[in-house]
Order: C-alpha cells, then sequence, then structure tokens
C-alpha cells in the first residue's frame, strides 16, 4: 500500500479550541511547552474522592489528525465527567500537523525519543509526566497508512481484566479490524498485539513504552488506518476510548464499593 499523504492542518484553530473550551468543562489548562509558536497543552481535571485516572495523548505524528480530532470532538460532547479524574494531551505535534508530516519541524520522530531524550517537546512532555500521579490507564492514539484495518497494542502488566478484545468488537462495529498475523513486523491475533520484547532490549522509546514503564500498568496505543475517511477514523477511536473508560469505570467502582 502506498503512504497516504496527509494534508497539512493549521494547529491554531484546534488548539484555541482546546484552549477555550476545556475551562468550561472542569479542566485546568497547562501550557507545559511551546515549539514554532505552538503550545504544547494538557487537559487536567481531577475530583476529589476515589476515582481512576485516566490518560490521553493525541497528535505526536503530524499525519495522524483522527486522534486530537476524536479528543476535540469529545470535549465537545462533554464526555470526560466526574467519575475520573482525566489527564489529557491533546496534540503533543503541532509543528508536525501544520507540516502534514510525522516528524516535528526538525525532521525527527517524536515516538522514538522516550529514552535519550533529544527533542524539546519530549523533554518538555516527561517533566510534565514526571508531576503527575500514576495513572490506571493510559491510552495513545495513533493512525496507519500501512494497514486497511484498525488494530491496537496492548501493555497489560496489572491483575485487571483485559478489555482488548470487547475494544475490537466494538470498533468493528464501524471500522474494519486488521486481521493479518504479522502486523509491524510484530505478532497480532484479531488485530491486537501484546508486545513480548523487554523495554530495556529497545533503543527507541515510544511514548507507550515509556508510559508502561513509569506511570501505568495499562496502555493500549490504539490505530485506526489513515485509508479511511477522517470521520469513520475519528468513530474507530470514539469506540475504542469509550470501551476503556466504561469498563475501567466499572472495575473500579466495584472495587472501592
Amino acid at each position: 500500500m502506498q503512504p497516504v499523504k496527509a494534508s497539512a492542518v493549521d494547529p491554531r484553530p484546534w488548539l484555541n479550541r482546546f484552549q477555550e473550551l476545556a475551562p468550561r468543562r472542569g479542566f485546568r489548562v497547562e501550557k507545559f511547552g511551546e515549539i514554532d509558536g505552538y503550545p504544547l497543552l494538557a487537559l487536567t481535571k481531577r475530583t476529589p474522592g476515589p476515582r481512576p485516572r485516566i490518560y490521553f495523548s493525541a497528535g505526536i505524528h503530524g499525519d495522524e489528525p483522527a486522534g486530537p480530532a476524536t479528543l476535540l470532538q469529545l470535549l465537545e460532547e462533554d464526555f470526560f465527567k466526574a467519575q475520573a479524574n482525566w489527564f489529557i494531551c491533546p496534540l503533543l505535534n503541532p509543528a508536525g500537523l501544520a507540516r502534514g508530516t510525522r516528524e516535528n519541524a526538525a525532521g525527527l520522530d517524536l515516538n522514538r525519543d522516550y529514552r535519550g531524550t533529544k527533542t524539546a517537546e519530549v523533554s518538555a512532555h516527561i517533566a510534565w509526566l514526571n508531576a503527575q500521579p500514576r495513572f490506571d490507564v493510559a491510552v495513545c492514539l495513533h493512525e496507519d497508512w500501512e494497514f486497511p484495518g484498525f488494530y491496537i497494542y496492548e501493555v497489560n502488566t496489572s491483575k485487571l481484566p483485559s478489555v482488548a478484545e470487547e475494544l475490537i468488537e466494538e470498533v468493528a462495529k464501524v471500522c474494519a479490524i486488521e486481521l493479518r498475523e504479522i502486523i509491524d513486523e510484530r505478532a497480532a491475533k484479531q488485530g491486537i498485539i501484546r508486545p513480548t520484547i523487554s523495554p530495556q532490549e529497545r533503543e527507541l522509546w515510544p511514548e507507550a513504552l515509556y508510559l508502561a514503564e513509569h506511570h501505568t500498568d495499562v496502555c493500549f496505543t490504539t490505530e485506526s488506518p489513515s485509508s479511511q475517511s477522517l470521520p469513520l477514523r475519528v468513530a474507530a477511536q470514539r469506540a475504542a476510548l469509550n470501551v476503556v473508560v466504561t469498563q475501567l469505570q466499572h472495575t473500579f467502582a466495584t472495587k472501592v464499593r
């Protein structure tokens, strides 16, 4: 399959909308860095009492707009209720989005820079992460031009039951699932990749691996197919996030009774 050429998207309207709308939804807006004149934003919403801590990130690759679009749509619809504490980095590579490129303005892949960090974006992001509590679940929203179906990576070192199969089942209602047994040179089953390689064996760390090593026991990376329409990809991402949130809130409520 030939790469899907991403269009450049001006990130300023999206960033402005996040900053304008988030406080109305009860979020604190933090600017933890600035690149090429674009702010790096974190939205946090904490409610007193025992609640699951949920982290979402998107837009670390500038040619993957469905993630930020999904989070903005959910924010518009007031999806992020007080039943959880929320930690959201909605657009980690605005300079890449402005260029329609996977990499940042310097031509570096931010999602390979979480070990031996070289980029200002990732350095600032790590500093922000280190100031947050540990997350009960983390989800990194991504896209892939190489495969026509949706798939996920799952890292789950906790005692919580996996929701990966249910997640795939729900996404399949709106988007085709990638059913190949090898995806991105890794073994897959029904659209689910569960990496087995030790983090210490990898020289270049993606965000998800860094999160799994330092900030959470449960981490998903969602991959919607760039070859499909943007509304379909957003619907697929929404379906995935809804399963993760619903099941975690149910599990957490059961534990604290």
